[in-house]
């Protein structure tokens, strides 16, 4: 089994000075097949009084390969995917309702006032964070809204916390893998003065999940290695362990918490 390193990285460095728009171009596939979905039950509360859905326009901010983008075009809503990393673009499976663009949290590239809705699905702390509410406020219309979205591993489920052991340790406990979204990630939208009525709801998310996917999760992650000892230590455990729960249960889940934080934009 890995054993954690002597050091740590450290948590003083916000996350989105850690390289954040080419990190995941070597990724781009594994991330495409394997990362998670979200609930349903999450985008009907992003959606919840806006309106009717075929009638909204989105910005899907940091939008990846367009797992969530196409969740929101699936209810109607014409959705901008806003990504500046190229592989993941092209690695995104079409969908009438969506649109990709090149673009980052601090320019989106769209006009004043053109959006109903601005999402942040997994990436908001990736972003420089007054500098993206800044620019969600500019893009939004007055009756719009923000969603910022996480799929948070449940350390509740047995299964799900052993695996978070190993993620952590062959991180080097990554400041990613110890997120804190309401007293950190979150702040900047709560505090803002752009933005108010800021609130939390949270849902579980059960992914069925197999051995493969499971080392496909672990290889888009972007502060993980795909390859040498490290990685070749962790594919082992995660290995084992999956083993031996499937002999015990069958089955296996893989649980996440999704934490959703709206807030509507203030007047000017």
């Amino acid at each position: 089994m890995l054993k954690p390193g002597s050091a740590k990285m450290s948590h003083s460095t916000p996350m989105h000075q850690m390289n954040p728009l080419d990190r995941f171009s070597n990724r781009a596939g594994d991330y495409a097949r394997y990362r998670p979905s979200y609930p349903a039950a999450a985008i009907a509360a992003i959606l919840a009084d806006l309106g009717e859905p075929g009638q909204l326009t989105a910005a899907d901010v940091g939008a990846g390969t367009g797992i969530s983008a196409r969740l929101l075009a699936d209810q109607g809503v014409n959705v901008w995917a806003i990504e500046p990393n190229a592989a993941m673009r092209q690695s995104a499976e079409p969908h009438a309702g969506v649109t990709f663009q090149a673009g980052t949290a601090e320019q989106t590239g769209l006009p004043d006032g053109s959006v109903d809705l601005v999402t942040c699905f997994q990436a908001f702390h990736w972003f420089d964070p007054a500098k993206s509410l800044d620019e969600f406020h500019r893009i939004l219309r007055l009756t719009g809204r923000v969603a910022l979205v996480w799929n948070e591993r449940d350390q509740d489920d047995p299964f799900t916390a052993q695996y978070t052991q190993l993620i952590r340790v062959a991180s080097n406990q990554h400041p990613a893998e110890h997120r804190n979204l309401l007293a950190v990630e979150t702040k900047p939208l709560a505090s803002s003065d752009r933005f108010q009525n800021f609130r939390h709801h949270s849902f579980v998310y059960r992914q069925a999940i197999d051995l493969p996917a499971l080392i496909g999760r672990i290889r888009s992650t972007s502060y993980l290695p795909q390859e040498g000892v490290v990685y070749d230590q962790l594919v082992d455990d995660v290995t084992q362990l999956y083993r031996q729960w499937e002999q015990a249960q069958g089955a296996i889940d893989l649980v996440h918490r999704t934490d959703v934080f709206l807030a509507e934009p203030s007047s000017p």
